[in-house]
């Protein structure tokens, strides 16, 4: 017996030091158990469901990205610059894939302080086949390799959502250098902040708890909920858009030009592949195939329609006309709002949220943008920025029981804690102006940097010859 606790105790110090957001925790009974006589209780095992559904998951964000990211904002921009935005967003989610298994991942999700993991997962050290981390429930795990490349699949879209707000107008090599420094100080530390925990299986008692909460992020600790990256991802990536989006400039011609999308139909077909592949954001992020993971599924699919069909009739009534460029907008806005809330509230509170946040997303992207006169090509910030603070307060009031939310989950009681509605949202305010605040400063100096050693911007002649053929030397379309 010695023997077994001395190898699980081996086992859990190397996962919990490096193992992701829970893996310390999943281990930490079978440790006590073989110390009290463990024959009773054997390590936890992975579930070929759960393993299964977390890599179709995977697989899913990746479809979100390219082809969904890059059809939906290559038809959204002119047609000379559609085989740019599409480069833009095709390698930067590679190159950051590469970063985030080099250290990204070890900074976001190991043990280091609140606001900063630590480097035991650098090159992805340490991690077998065999190694697991944990779940939302105790004692159930699934391999630490389909954790990180689940989270490597979030890890590298979100910077892929900001190029939509200096289309058409930033250098690639300027892009691709902002993208790392934004990747390194910005993502990896607030997926920190929100994600990073001892686990469900750490919270045996209040002494316990207190100890484990103290070693999490700084939003977490905080109270703050977001299940799938409301802040993490949407609020952090719109906030740097609309950074960049004034740092760089107008487009030559904005305002005076007319600049439609050049391609509708290939909107629609990216937003299609966007909602279908949103699944695996959200329903993934339960870690598990399970009931529970079927509400989300529910909440992330009524939540869109509703905004999609919200977003056409506001459009119909206020502008005479509904159109397809809306309908997709309204869809992706439900997608967003939905993010951080699907895992906390019931179908009839998502529905709600679809609906009134493409109300504000409409409004935000027509007259808002106008009165401010910013040049956010892509409305990268009057989307995802302002649909994820609508969507993390709302998590706030429609995770209320009474309102058929989950509530709060208390794992030391192992049952539903009280709710209080007003501290919920103060958490969840925490969240939103921690994001904000940090990823605009971080957007603010790393486009600086950037400027002042490349140059951001194309010359005015580059710009009105196109992207495509300036920067790639290729052409979309041969007429």
């Amino acid at each position: 017996m010695t023997s077994t606790l001395n190898t699980l105790k081996d086992t859990a110090t190397r996962v919990g030091r490096g193992g992701g957001l829970w893996g310390a925790a999943a281990l930490l009974w079978m440790v006590a158990g073989v110390a009290w006589g463990a024959d009773a209780a054997p390590p936890p095992v992975p579930n070929k469901g759960d393993t299964a559904w977390m890599l179709i998951s995977t697989a899913l964000v990746l479809m979100m990205t390219v082809p969904g990211l890059a059809l939906f904002y290559g038809g959204m921009v002119r047609s000379k610059n559609v085989l740019s935005i599409c480069m833009q967003v095709f390698v930067t989610f590679s190159l950051l894939t590469v970063l985030w298994c080099i250290y990204g991942y070890s900074i976001a999700f190991t043990q280091g302080n609140a606001f900063f993991g630590g480097f035991d997962r650098f090159f992805l050290h340490g991690i077998t086949p065999d190694s697991v981390v944990g779940t939302y429930s105790k004692g159930v795990v699934i391999p630490e390799f389909v954790y990180v490349a689940f989270q490597c699949t979030f890890a590298a879209i979100t910077p892929c959502l900001i190029v939509g707000a200096f289309a058409e107008r930033m250098k690639f090599s300027a892009v691709l250098l902002f993208m790392v420094l934004w990747f390194t100080f910005s993502y990896l530390p607030i997926a920190h902040m929100v994600w990073f925990w001892a686990g469900p299986d750490a919270y045996t008692d209040a002494n316990a708890a207190a100890a484990a909460t103290a070693t999490a992020g700084f939003v977490f600790q905080k109270g703050a909920l977001d299940f799938a990256g409301g802040t993490v991802v949407h609020i952090n990536a719109g906030i740097a858009g609309l950074v960049g989006a004034l740092m760089l400039g107008k487009r030559v011609g904005y305002g005076t030009t007319a600049m439609p999308p050049h391609n509708v139909p290939m909107i629609m077909m990216g937003a299609a592949l966007l909602w279908t592949g949103w699944f695996g954001f959200n329903v993934g992020s339960n870690l598990e195939a399970s009931g529970f993971a079927a509400m989300v599924f529910v909440n992330t699919f009524v939540a869109t329609a509703a905004a999609a069909v919200s977003w056409t009739l506001a459009e119909w009534a206020f502008r005479g006309h509904p159109t397809m460029l809306g309908a997709a907008s309204g869809a992706i806005a439900g997608l967003v709002a939905i993010t951080p809330a699907c895992g906390f509230v019931g179908p009839m509170g998502s529905i709600v949220i679809g609906v009134l946040v493409s109300l504000l997303c409409l409004w935000s992207v027509s007259k808002l943008k106008l009165w401010l006169g910013y040049d956010d090509s892509l409305d990268v910030f009057g989307v995802h920025c302002l649909g994820g603070i609508f969507g993390a307060l709302s998590t706030g009031v429609f995770c209320s029981p009474t309102l058929g939310g989950t509530g709060v989950y208390d794992y030391v009681a192992n049952k539903v804690g009280d709710f209080d509605m007003a501290a919920q949202v103060t958490s969840q305010l925490w969240g939103v102006g921690t994001t904000l605040v940090w990823s605009a400063v971080v957007a603010f100096l790393a486009y600086k940097i950037v400027d002042v050693t490349i140059g951001l911007r194309v010359t005015e002649e580059q710009e009105r010859e196109g992207l495509d053929t300036v920067e790639h030397g290729e052409r979309a379309y041969s007429s």
